[in-house]
């Protein structure tokens, strides 16, 4: 019998289909009858993330406050685990006109998760690729996929695993104008006794996600959520989270 491991799942925020998410990611942690799953919308039950060994988090323009921000910079480096989806490190404000802003997040957030989202092209096809060997990607080759391609600033120290490449304009966004450069897509960062893996890929959005700032959406997006490699990488993030070896890598 393995020891019981309790999860903390954070799910929530704005514009994206949290329901789709939630269900998703519950699936993938109800294959492990040892994991046992706390559920929150948001940071403020830090009781909850006290008497949890990992943490999980999907959301959008939902940033923890200064005190949940160091209660998880220290619960990190205690030793906690945090597997950090998609917008977990967006901050973004919508201007009437349709911009979009994104205010600098906070500076030991920033630290902590290693990256901020500053903007994404039309939600498309593009390529990820293998940067940096390692068990969580073994055995990964370079795929492509259509869904926000996350541009992103990045801290100093992450080992990043996988990586994007982009160039041009994001016109609705607060920063516009990019030259060619690389993007963290999947990366490790070791923070005192634990860590955050991040994966940026996951954008999910159904017809009425978009309130209040639109009634319905056209379409459904869901982006790598359809991909079996993306499936693959969640499995593998979760392992991680369970301190598997690597040579039980899903």
């Amino acid at each position: 019998m393995r020891p019981v491991r309790r999860v903390l799942l954070v799910v929530g925020g704005l514009y994206h289909d949290f329901d789709f998410v939630r269900l998703e990611l519950l699936a993938q942690l109800a294959r492990h009858e040892h994991l046992r799953v706390d559920l929150r919308h948001d940071y403020s039950d830090l009781a909850a993330l006290e008497r949890c060994d990992a943490l999980i988090t999907y959301t959008s323009a939902l940033l923890p406050d200064a005190a949940q921000t160091a209660a998880l910079a220290d619960w990190v480096g205690r030793g906690g685990r945090w597997f950090a989806l998609h917008g977990t490190n967006s901050a973004i404000q919508i201007r009437p006109d349709g911009k979009v802003l994104t205010p600098e997040m906070e500076p030991l957030l920033f630290d902590l998760l290693g990256s901020q989202f500053l903007a994404h092209p039309v939600p498309g096809r593009y390529r990820i690729r293998p940067v940096e060997a390692h068990p969580l990607t073994e055995g990964i080759e370079a795929f492509f996929l259509e869904d926000e391609h996350y541009l992103q600033r990045h801290a100093e120290g992450n080992l990043v695993l996988l990586a994007s490449e982009f160039q041009g304009e994001t016109t609705l966004f607060q920063t516009r104008d990019w030259p060619k450069g690389q993007h963290q897509s999947f990366y490790l960062r070791p923070r005192g006794k634990g860590g955050v893996l991040y994966l940026t890929p996951g954008h999910a959005r159904g017809r009425y996600d978009m309130q209040p700032l639109a009634e319905t959406y056209p379409f459904v997006e869901r982006g790598a959520w359809i991909l079996p490699v993306f499936h693959r990488l969640i499995r593998r993030g979760i392992a991680w989270l369970d301190r598997d070896l690597p040579e039980t890598m899903p």
